[in-house]
């Protein structure tokens, strides 16, 4: 099996470092990781600026208030946090307030960073490929998400980690979407299946089987963008993942929704939408690189933990990871999501 944080795991002996956030202890990392890592926490905390700057300005007073606690409501709300999260960040966060004895407003921050990193926990699952022969990831987004980019990024990742990689180009009604993905299966190196003006489903199917045929370790299927409110279109994407299924049992064996990280809580809405439509395995959150707020994490934390599972679903109850997000354009501007580096650069 293959796991996205493998390629983190140091050898033994190594010592841990500390985390950028609170001080906590990291996994043990090699010095060469510790420094990748880094470099990408700095791009993080960059692209969450705006946010940082706003909450972080809640905890330069000098006394642990009502007015500390209502600036910090209104921080978090503006963050796109969203009435639900910013409520129960605060009661969490009083608790541990009032746990930890704090007088002063900088203990106050590194007390919420604990809060957000404890909640966006479940989030943090590391996409495992190897199970299944091959893997069949369905990769699904509204149009300008950064789907068919996310996917090239993926495709990079995977190929890197000596996974033999083969997309499916199923997204036939966007124009030009066949030749963008043809243009990063080219720079990745990697074979694609695709048909002028052909229907997604049989382009999916004959993926699948070509990528049985051909000893492939993953099939990515790219499909078109869909709006939650198009029912007639959701409803295409639903016959891709049944013929998915038909081509091979068990399949797809990820559905992954992208989401764009400007759209605030409209990501959480089309989170909803597409989860009762596809039962989502996994999240890749783009575009945290300068005006997105990242505060609709803590959201899609909160919707994750009473998340049932709705009649007939085969993926388990529970939280929809967060595999990667992205904070720019750059092939290597996708990583792995981690709660702690999150939540820190968030708060600035």
């Amino acid at each position: 099996m293959f796991s996205f944080f493998k390629k983190k795991t140091p050898p033994p002996g190594q010592v841990a470092s500390a985390s950028p956030a609170t001080g906590h202890e990291l996994p043990v990392m090699p010095e060469s990781v510790v420094v990748e890592r880094r470099g990408w926490f700095d791009k993080l905390r960059s692209g969450l600026r705006k946010t940082g700057s706003s909450l972080a300005q809640v905890f330069t007073g000098t006394q642990i208030d009502d007015a500390l606690y209502e600036d910090l409501e209104s921080a978090l709300l503006l963050a796109d946090a969203g009435v639900s999260a910013t409520e129960y960040l605060l009661a969490d966060l009083k608790r541990r307030v009032k746990e930890a004895r704090a007088t002063d407003p900088a203990a106050v921050r590194s007390l919420l960073i604990e809060a957000i990193t404890e909640l966006l926990q479940p989030l943090q699952r590391p996409l495992v490929v190897g199970e299944h022969s091959p893997t069949v990831i369905m990769v699904v987004g509204v149009n300008g998400a950064g789907k068919t980019t996310s996917i090239g990024k993926l495709t990079r990742h995977l190929a890197e980690g000596g996974q033999k990689v083969l997309l499916a180009a199923a997204d036939t009604f966007r124009a030009a979407a066949r030749e963008q993905l043809a243009i990063w299966a080219g720079r990745n190196n990697v074979e694609i299946v695709s048909q002028e003006g052909g229907d997604p489903s049989a382009v999916t199917f004959d993926a699948v089987a070509a990528g049985k045929a051909r000893g492939c370790d993953v099939v990515i299927a790219d499909t078109a963008g869909r709006l939650p409110t198009q029912l007639h279109l959701m409803e295409e994407l639903r016959k891709v993942k049944r013929v998915i299924g038909k081509a091979q049992s068990g399949a797809p064996h990820e559905v992954l929704l992208v989401i764009d990280g400007n759209t605030g809580q409209n990501a959480l809405a089309q989170v909803k939408a597409f989860d009762d439509t596809l039962h989502l395995t996994g999240l890749i959150v783009t575009k945290l690189d300068g005006t997105a707020k990242g505060g609709v994490l803590a959201a899609i934390a909160l919707w994750a933990r009473e998340r049932g599972r709705a009649p007939g679903a085969t993926v388990p109850t529970g939280a929809v990871p967060v595999y990667f997000i992205g904070v720019g354009e750059q092939v290597e501007d996708l990583e792995t999501f981690n709660a702690c580096e999150f939540a820190t650069a968030l708060l600035g």
